[in-house]
């Protein structure tokens, strides 16, 4: 029988969402999740003029949205 092991990170999915309806369009979500680069994108972009945020919030409540180190948000 196999052993399955899940790695999420230390990031909570719940605040990652709240961030990214509020504050989203300049990109604070990434700046929690600790992707500056990407932040910094957002936030003079204004996250792609809006539509990067509304699929932003997509990712994050199918569970696809992920942190620096490329793990998965936790569920709470």
């Amino acid at each position: 029988m196999p052993n399955y092991v899940s790695v999420t990170s230390d990031k909570s999915k719940r605040t990652a969402f709240w961030l990214c309806l509020f504050f989203g369009v300049i990109g604070l979500h990434y700046f929690y999740v600790g992707r500056i680069g990407r932040g910094l994108l957002c936030l003079f972009t204004g996250n792609f003029v809006g539509i990067g945020w509304i699929f932003d919030i997509f990712r994050i409540l199918n569970g696809k949205f992920k942190d620096n180190t490329g793990t998965y948000l936790r569920q709470k």
